[in-house]
């Protein structure tokens, strides 16, 4: 096990609500308000509806830029400090974005959002890891995952007054405030000892330091990347496309989201108790299935099954990326990993919409339906084949 808090006084779950899942929940609450009026604000601004998905994918592009620096930041000086630097982004990312004059400034501002969720969301994993016990890293994975999504869920229906009175920008003023509210969270948060005392090493060598974890593991964190967030892209399409109204997806989707968050601690105790190779699979299959089902529903209810079957899927998936990550993490070298290793994931994030609009594009939306059951079902033999069983401390490594 690695050194540094985990080894001499372990934290309790209930003293990290304060510190770590209530802020974590805060700000998801203004991301959540603020996620889907990012495409009306670039379509106030003169964008096309093209070029406003372009913009909005570029949160998830700041992320996968900043992964692997946001390790080097963690590593350099500490969960407090980066979760400053996380919060410094985060609030010229979003007044850059209320004040936009033009797309420019729009799509510089969702840069350094994305930017900032990976400082935010790193600072916060590696203190967890430090902080807890091993054998409660997957429950305090799944709270902090969890907490997130729960804000996220909430979110829309808190922005949904502003939005009424000020319009899409009213969403990003809620955002703002819970930017900075959580960011308070810098004032009770204690760094934990890292471990990463020696100085630290170019990026391709932490790369290659660590490439049969991160290209085995990692073709799992993708896969769950990609099947995590096409289910944004793809589900609303359908639903366009089966002639469901948007009241009607809405609906779905907060039944979806409502199975998820609901799964959040069940995940983290199922990750705790039987492993992250029996979570894995379980994830992976309800995936595939719901991904393979939603080319044959034709109605709100079957779509809404299909819908039910992935917001189960998220819902188990709920910490199991950081949890491996936690235990793959090489002693000395935690934070720089887990930067690796969150930018395996948050590939598959940005590329998953991405192959979905292809691919639907050019062969249409039940297409990439099945490609995304296809590569799910590659990621979950994956996952059986390189993700460990009960809580282990060593995994992958090069030796």
């Amino acid at each position: 096990m690695s050194a540094g808090l985990a080894s001499e006084q372990p934290v309790q779950l209930r003293a990290l609500v304060l510190p770590v899942f209530a802020p974590m929940a805060l700000y998801g609450v203004g991301a959540g308000a603020a996620a889907p009026m990012y495409a009306l604000r670039a379509l106030e601004l003169g964008a096309s509806a093209g070029q406003a998905g372009v913009v909005v994918a570029l949160s998830g592009l700041g992320m996968v830029l900043t992964d692997l620096p946001a390790g080097r930041i963690v590593a350099r000086i500490g969960e407090r400090a980066a979760i400053g630097v996380g919060s410094v982004l985060g609030t010229i990312g979003v007044v850059a974005a209320i004040f936009a004059p033009h797309l420019g400034v729009l799509a510089v501002g969702l840069l350094l959002n994305g930017a900032a969720g990976a400082v935010w969301g790193l600072a916060r994993q590696t203190y967890l890891v430090s902080a807890v016990s091993p054998d409660q890293r997957g429950r305090a994975m799944s709270l902090l995952a969890g907490s997130h999504r729960l804000g996220f869920f909430c979110g829309p229906f808190f922005g949904a007054a502003l939005v009424h009175g000020f319009g899409p920008v009213g969403a990003l003023w809620l955002q703002l405030a819970t930017t900075l509210a959580a960011s308070l969270a810098i004032l009770v948060i204690r760094s934990a000892d890292l471990d990463d005392k020696t100085e630290l090493r170019p990026l391709y060598t932490v790369l290659s330091e660590n490439r049969r974890a991160l290209s085995t593991l990692g073709l799992a964190s993708v896969a769950i990347g990609a099947a995590r967030a096409s289910r944004t892209a793809l589900l609303p399409l359908w639903a366009a496309h089966l002639g469901i109204g948007p009241a009607t997806t809405s609906v779905l989707f907060g039944l979806a989201g409502a199975v998820d968050v609901l799964m959040s601690y069940p995940a983290g105790v199922w990750l705790d108790r039987a492993g992250s190779r029996v979570t894995g699979v379980a994830c992976g299959i309800c995936f595939a299935a719901g991904y393979a089902a939603l080319p044959f529903t034709h109605s709100a209810l079957t779509m809404g099954a299909a819908t039910m079957v992935l917001g189960l899927a998220n819902g188990l998936s709920n910490g199991l990326i950081m949890t491996v990550g936690a235990f793959a993490a090489p002693d000395g070298r935690r934070a720089e990993f887990l930067g690796a290793w969150r930018l395996t994931h948050d590939v598959g994030m940005f590329t998953g919409p991405v192959l979905v609009g292809l691919v639907g594009a050019a062969m249409g939306l039940a297409s990439a339906g099945v490609l995304l059951a296809c590569g799910v079902g590659l990621g979950t033999v994956a996952i059986y084949r390189w993700f460990p069983g009960r809580v282990q401390h060593t995994m992958v490594s090069d030796d």
